[in-house]
């Protein structure tokens, strides 16, 4: 039976002695994490009732020990993004009501503005006086909260999706909302096993499939202040770990570290997460001997597809009941795509968007953003957003995001499988392909790539030749190297960034002329933009 509240998962913890987090040098018992809960829920129903608590930090126990509070004591935990600009974070606070603002240290000067500018008391995260036990000591124990248990469908979060395309948007997170997938993926572990949490935890993610899974099964909880590539592995056999949680390019930056020949030597069984490339995931598999199951879903968790090893690489898996692909503009169920050497010959009516057309799935709705609800929820339907077709076999492949589609001369095209394509150029440690606007019409490609050495144009112009599965209007005009892809604390690459600066960057770009691919010259981009304003469209490159 699945548990419905985050609150009773984490009382059946409450007499646990086994190890229940560690972070650097300190572990608490279960007993002592959901004691340290408890204390912190008491702390905030000292300073009211039903207070929405905006929060700033690193991945640091306090945070956790305010999640478990707040789903014990009846309040909201505001997960604040820390790496965004104060005028925004103050725009988040006021539209998700915050009543007390709380940061760790790092985010201190941070949050006094946001909290002046609200007219809001701020504390620092010590103010909650939770110390670390002494070692091997279960902690202080503390009385549970007094009355009824909480209802599934109260709020314990609001959790602001990642704002890759347009502004962010808080997310309801109920107390079901964390409870059902974390007793799904709990099936996964066993008490004994040791759940490595690096992604933020202000991201649902890292909430979802690393914090609530260890609540769920009495797995150890290692949480690390944030990512670092360099520093998983070393991680890995320190605490023990045998899963670990990752979101987008974690696992390329990874595979981008020096490869060591006893890699695979370590407790590691299981690395889950999703946006993962169908190249890093493999080649992470192999590299460090687990295995990697790379799932699909988002913030709102209306729409989620179970990852099948025996469907062809790279694919979803095959779509569940009552989610089906449809045509964003007709409504239309989309026919199946037909793929030859692994190019989508059908495009535009192969792909579609992912519904759930037989409900919400977990999504709660929006918080105080009934625009936003009438965007996703249409008949009772939840519209993704997210681009995908489907094969003869009934097998999924993501296509995108809604803003992640092309039309070059008239023609279709999907980021998704040219970016799957350049992964597998040697050398790159990732990519990430986006529209640029063509001076005649509609868009031309662009491809962002981070390289491990120098770029070789006449490899890579050999490369793109023998890729049946690019055609000819999937090849990268312009190819823009970097040394990182702008992208979310949560490692989900902001494509909007890139296509607004286009061409025009410090970093060096080649371009397709029509001598073939060379440098981009100030003359080149001087001729680039005449030949906009010869077409009167000039104005695209301000856009």
């Amino acid at each position: 039976m699945i548990a419905d509240t985050l609150a009773s998962l984490l009382l059946a913890r409450a007499e646990d002695d086994r190890p229940g987090l560690m972070f650097e040098d300190a572990v608490w018992s279960w007993r002592a994490h959901v004691a340290a809960c408890r204390a912190a829920g008491e702390w905030l129903s000292g300073r009211g009732t039903g207070l929405h608590v905006g929060v700033l930090s690193e991945n640091v126990p306090g945070l956790v020990f305010l999640v478990g509070g707040a789903a014990l004591s009846g309040h909201v935990i505001v997960a604040l993004n820390p790496t965004r600009p104060v005028d925004e974070l103050v725009r988040d606070a006021r539209a998700t009501d915050v009543d007390l603002l709380l940061a760790d240290a790092p985010y201190a000067g941070v949050a006094r503005p946001v909290a002046e500018a609200l007219g809001i008391p701020a504390h620092d995260l010590e103010s909650l006086g939770l110390e670390p036990p002494g070692p091997g000591g279960p902690g202080p124990e503390a009385p549970g909260p007094a009355g009824a248990a909480p209802d599934p469908g109260a709020l314990v979060m609001l959790i602001f999706t990642s704002g890759t395309s347009g502004r962010p948007r808080a997310v309801r997170i109920t107390q079901r909302k964390i409870a059902v997938p974390g007793t799904s993926l709990a099936a996964l572990l066993t008490p004994g096993d040791v759940v490595y949490c690096s992604m933020p935890l202000f991201h649902s993610g890292a909430l979802m499939a690393a914090y609530a899974p260890a609540v769920a099964s009495g797995a150890a909880l290692v949480l690390r202040r944030r990512f670092s590539a360099s520093g998983l592995l070393p991680d890995l056999r320190r605490y023990g770990c045998t899963y670990l949680h990752y979101v987008g390019k974690a696992l390329s930056y990874v595979l981008a570290t020096p490869e060591q020949p006893d890699d695979a030597r370590n407790p590691l069984k299981i690395a889950f997460g999703n946006e993962g490339s169908a190249v890093a995931t493999r080649r992470f598999g192999e590299r460090f001997g687990c295995h990697v199951i790379d799932a699909f879903g988002s913030t709102e968790t209306a729409v989620s597809l179970t990852p099948d090893p025996s469907g062809p690489p790279g694919c979803l898996g095959r779509l569940p009941e009552g989610v089906r692909i449809l045509n964003p503009f007709t409504g239309q169920a989309c026919p199946p795509g037909r793929v030859e050497d692994g190019r989508l010959l059908n495009p535009d009516e192969a792909v579609g968007e992912l519904v759930n057309t037989a409900g919400l799935g977990l999504f709660e709705g929006y918080y105080n953003d009934p625009g936003a609800d009438a965007e996703r929820i249409r008949n009772g339907a939840f519209w993704s957003g997210d681009l995908a077709y489907a094969d003869a076999d009934g097998y999924v492949f993501f296509a995108g995001r809604g803003t992640e589609r092309l039309r070059v001369d008239g023609e279709n095209l999907a980021v998704a499988p040219i970016e799957a394509a350049l992964r597998e150029f040697g050398g790159v440690i990732e990519a990430a392909v986006y529209p640029v606007p063509d001076a005649a019409a509609g868009d031309q490609v662009m491809a962002a790539l981070v390289l491990d050495g120098p770029f070789d144009p006449a490899a890579f112009t050999a490369f793109l030749a023998s890729r049946r599965d690019l055609g000819a209007k999937s090849i990268p005009r312009y190819i823009r190297l970097c040394d990182r892809l702008p992208q979310t604390p949560s490692h989900k690459v902001i494509k909007r960034l890139l296509a607004a600066e286009s061409w025009r960057t410090a970093d060096p770009v080649w371009w397709r002329a029509p001598t073939g691919l060379r440098p981009l010259t100030d003359a080149d981009m001087k001729a680039i933009e005449e030949e906009f304003d010869r077409h009167g469209r000039h104005h695209l490159l301000e856009s």
